[in-house]
């Protein structure tokens, strides 16, 4: 049994690690602000003996005797992360500082939950870990991108300078229960919208692209991440390589959920990528074949539901 802090442990990926750690039979140390984590997530693990929720902000210093770290706290949406952009940098940048002093002080091992949006607007297709990206250090998504830039080159030199054993995954657009309804991610949107007889509203075209992982798989992924020999370090692509256009989200989305939805286009918001789609070659070999198992539909149909229940 290992002792685990998980911050942002009660947002949608966080509160399902928290699930899967639990099952396992460790000990979870659940941290979040409720900025955008939500007690209903985790308030089924409240009663478990071995499960701690902690009301804190990760900008701020935490001490606590932990083994293994999983560092998620931010909010990863456009619509919560440019609310407060200033605060959104704080937390990637100084909540890898404060979490990774205290690995560094505990000697414990740390994730960094990073995302595929270090890639920016990629100019390389499907994305692998050696591309560098293609960020605008100035636009609107950057506090969130840079953020987590930043926060990467943190989690590398505190390894470099101070032998701090870390992981870094780079996780690309995951869906699944416990998405906020209000998040402004795609797959929400159009669920929410489709459920409630709304227009479905895409930006742009439609012809962008996106993979989609369902949360299940990613948090497999995390655990065998975290579960690897010392000089395994990352960054590992994390997410579904399996790539549609928002038309043939939509589509499915309508389908599944028997809605009237008419689709209405909306222009595309700024520095918005025009692909996204993993290389997970590097994830299949250092995380013992690890793949994605659970295909859009059966995954959307699990979230339809979920929502279905949300919007009573």
């Amino acid at each position: 049994m290992s002792r685990i802090l998980i911050t942002g442990g009660a947002g949608f990926i966080g509160s399902h690690l928290c699930d899967r750690l639990l099952k396992d039979g460790h000990e979870v140390i659940c941290m979040d602000n409720f900025f955008t984590g939500r007690r209903k997530n985790i308030e089924h693990n409240l009663s478990h003996n071995y499960f701690e929720f902690v009301r804190h902000d990760v900008i701020q210093p935490y001490l606590a005797e932990v083994d293994e770290i999983y560092n998620l706290a931010c909010p990863a949406s456009p619509v919560h992360y440019q609310y407060n952009p200033i605060k959104t940098i704080k937390t990637s940048v100084m909540g890898a500082i404060n979490m990774l002093g205290l690995a560094k002080r505990v000697k414990a091992k740390i994730l960094q939950a990073s995302t595929s949006e270090v890639y920016g607007d990629p100019s390389v297709h499907p994305q692998f870990e050696e591309y560098w990206g293609n960020v605008n250090p100035i636009g609107i998504r950057s506090c969130y991108d840079e953020g987590k830039r930043c926060s990467e080159t943190l989690f590398m030199d505190y390894h470099r300078q101070n032998g701090v054993k870390i992981k870094i995954i780079r996780i690309f657009n995951t869906y699944g229960p416990r998405m906020n309804p209000d998040d402004g991610r795609v797959v929400s949107n159009f669920i929410v919208q489709a459920l409630k007889g709304q227009d479905i509203t895409i930006f742009g075209d439609g012809n962008q692209t996106r993979s989609f992982q369902y949360v299940d798989d990613l948090v497999e992924g995390m655990v065998r991440m975290m579960g690897t020999p010392d000089n395994v370090i990352g960054p590992v692509n994390i997410g579904n390589p399996n790539e549609f256009t928002m038309l043939e989200l939509a589509t499915k989305v309508i389908d599944l959920t028997g809605s009237s939805s008419k689709l209405i286009f909306k222009d595309l918001p700024s520095d918005d990528p025009k692909q996204r789609q993993p290389d997970i070659r590097k994830a299949k070999e250092i995380l013992n074949n690890w793949e994605p198992n659970v295909q859009l539909v059966e995954g959307l149909k699990k979230t339809i539901a979920y929502f279905e229940e949300e919007l009573r």
